[in-house]
């Protein structure tokens, strides 16, 4: 598994959040996404998934990510 906080620019409110969480918890091999405003911790199979989907997701739902940290357990 590969974990990644998205820097999520654009999203003011818990709609927002929502409607993120729905995209990227659409995507095959997403794993969990704790969302809050301005980012995203995400969870996911790099087999199953990648970051250029998750930011077409995040893009799809009306918003942009701004960059992304890799995360370690």
């Amino acid at each position: 598994m590969k974990h990644l906080q998205l820097n999520i620019t654009g999203m003011t409110c818990d709609h927002c959040v929502a409607g993120v969480r729905n995209a990227l918890s659409q995507l095959t091999g997403i794993e969990s996404a704790a969302v809050a405003v301005g980012s995203a911790d995400v969870r996911f199979d790099e087999a199953a998934c990648t970051t250029a989907q998750m930011v077409k997701a995040v893009e799809a739902a009306g918003f942009a990510v701004a960059g992304f940290n890799t995360l370690s357990d």
